[in-house]
């Protein structure tokens, strides 16, 4: 590990409602991860994502070349988007994931600086030959954003870890212990990784995540950070099978926290859509309402023309009353195993607003 790290410095990770500068997104284009009609429907959801988001922020696009960048402006002409905010990027990437291989941003508690933590991905345990490039393409966005990196040297992605930006980190025991990533290290390593690079004093490890999740149990997939003391976690009572028990277990594990205080943290309940199972490739889409995404003036939540949308939709709403909540069919972008959290990736505004009272 590195001598100077971010805690070493004052860095720390925000959380994701902490007002952004943009938000980062890579244009999809992947034939493997969204075949067919699926792409259009796919682009679909991104030109309504960034219609949303752009009205309160800038977007950063990754596109592959000019011909690339010229095919999303036509799609985005009349969508309502903001072009002004809409900032295009020539940076090759090989899919979607940008949390997962970008860098994760972080602000400074004592002076307007912000710097990134540039981890190493390898494809979620190096299940996917084909979009480890990808780990190069983080790179590039590094030397774009221009800010200070710091390199852990660990493998590591976005969609593992949520924070609450005063200390507390949620992530699973299913992903970041599993060998697949860093063999060599122990659970006390990863939580120093964590609480030096983070800047964070609590580890909340939940177990597994949801069934039909090819990350190895992220946490964006189940349970996030709403407020600093309260979390929403996916639910369901329905069904004998793999999610109903281990979304449970995560659940008490919650509700049994104490931080160094004693105090709780307040725990909502998420409805989860009936399980969409595509017989043809024998699997179950992770489809989930928790991977919504935080925007300066928006909340985007997945939908799946399910009965408990509605609810869902009403639940994430009264978190986040100064927000409007953007509700987008998902089923598309959830055919290639991730949601709007998982495609998204914030980068918080320094000022003044920003920076924690002394």
């Amino acid at each position: 590990m590195e001598k100077t790290t971010p805690r070493s410095l004052d860095y720390y990770m925000p959380a994701e409602w902490t007002r952004h500068e943009a938000t980062w997104l890579s244009w999809p284009k992947n034939p493997l991860t969204f075949p067919g009609e699926v792409m259009q429907g796919v682009e679909k959801v991104y030109v309504q994502m960034i219609a949303a988001l752009s009205g309160g922020e800038k977007v950063k696009v990754l596109v592959d070349n000019q011909e690339a960048e010229d095919h999303v402006r036509r799609l985005l002409d009349g969508s309502g988007a903001n072009m002004e905010n809409v900032i295009f990027l020539q940076i090759v990437s090989a899919d979607v994931w940008i949390r997962d291989y970008g860098p994760t941003f972080l602000l400074n508690s004592k002076k307007p600086w912000k710097a990134g933590v540039k981890w190493r991905f390898n494809a979620w345990g190096g299940k996917y030959d084909d979009l480890m490039y990808d780990d190069i393409a983080g790179e590039e966005v590094v030397l774009e954003s221009r800010v200070k990196i710091f390199r852990p040297g660990i493998v590591m992605e976005g969609g593992s870890i949520d924070v609450n930006g005063r200390g507390i980190v949620l992530t699973t025991e299913q992903c970041l212990l599993n060998k697949n990533r860093n063999p060599l290290l122990k659970r006390e390593d990863i939580e120093s990784y964590l609480e030096q690079y983070l800047n964070i004093s609590s580890v909340i490890w939940l177990i597994s995540g949801i069934e039909g999740d090819d990350t190895d149990g992220h946490v964006d997939d189940f349970a996030r950070f709403v407020s600093p003391d309260t979390v929403v976690c996916a639910h369901s009572d329905e069904g004998a099978g793999h999610n109903p028990m281990v979304l449970a277990t995560n659940l008490k594990i919650l509700r049994d926290y104490r931080d160094s205080y004693g105090r709780p943290l307040k725990v909502l309940t998420l409805p989860m859509p009936a399980p969409i199972p595509l017989e043809e490739e024998d699997r179950v889409l992770p489809a989930s309402y928790a991977n919504f995404y935080i925007g300066n003036d928006v909340v985007l939540v997945p939908v799946f023309d399910d009965p408990n949308d509605e609810e869902a939709v009403r639940i994430i709403a009264g978190c986040f009353p100064g927000r409007r909540t953007v509700p987008i069919p998902a089923r598309d972008l959830v055919y290639g195993y991730g949601g709007f959290h998982c495609v998204t990736q914030q980068e918080p505004a320094v000022d003044a607003k920003n920076l924690p009272k002394a």
